[in-house]
């Protein structure tokens, strides 16, 4: 892709996960690199709050200020690709990538509401909601413009989503579809994180 550089990166977990989950500390050791060899790139990798309208509150106010052309770039895992739509959706020159995104989590979540507690902090408990079910609802973008500007990891053998749906809702996008492997895309860091740096420019 003929684009500037990105020079600010965001990073949005999943549901129930949090910044140190794997694929989020693989890219984050990537960025590291990459700042210690003398690339500058704006880093952020926020917790998101159980509510949805708090969690892309959150993100917006984290990227007020940053570049809203091709130089800012968001990477989302699950749930966090759904936010990342969302926020691309906002921004329409912004680039995203998504690792087997939630396409319809306000029906796909409508059964985890009550007391929850965290993948990788089980000691953080949480509760998840109609209301928050409602603001899934609320927040769906309508369409994906733009899809030159979207990349995306989908495997097959995601045993949470259905990858059918994941790549009918990105036609035209840069997508990367995976024989087998898994909902967490266990391999990403060895097999799959060059693809989404390549895409970003960041390799």
């Amino acid at each position: 892709m003929n684009q500037s550089p990105v020079t600010h990166l965001l990073y949005l977990h999943g549901f129930r996960s949090s910044p140190g989950s794997a694929k989020a500390q693989q890219v984050a050791t990537a960025v590291q690199a990459l700042q210690a060899a003398g690339r500058t790139i704006e880093w952020c990798c926020p917790q998101l709050p159980p509510s949805p309208a708090e969690a892309m509150g959150l993100v917006e106010r984290l990227t007020d200020d940053w570049p809203r052309d091709g130089r800012m770039a968001v990477i989302g895992s699950s749930l966090g690709g759904f936010y990342a739509t969302v926020l691309a959706q906002r921004r329409p020159a912004i680039r995203a990538v998504l690792l087997n995104p939630a396409v319809n989590p306000a029906r796909d979540l409508a059964g985890q509401i009550g007391e929850l507690s965290a993948w990788h902090e089980p000691e953080l408990k949480f509760s998840f909601t109609a209301a928050h079910v409602a603001e899934l609802r609320a927040l769906a973008p309508a369409t994906v413009s733009s899809p030159q500007r979207y990349a995306a990891v989908i495997a097959k053998g995601d045993e949470v989503l259905d990858w059918r749906e994941m790549v009918g809702r990105y036609p035209g996008a840069h997508i990367r579809l995976l024989e087998g492997n898994d909902h967490a895309i266990s391999d990403f860091g060895e097999r799959h994180l060059p693809f989404v740096m390549d895409f970003l420019g960041l390799d």
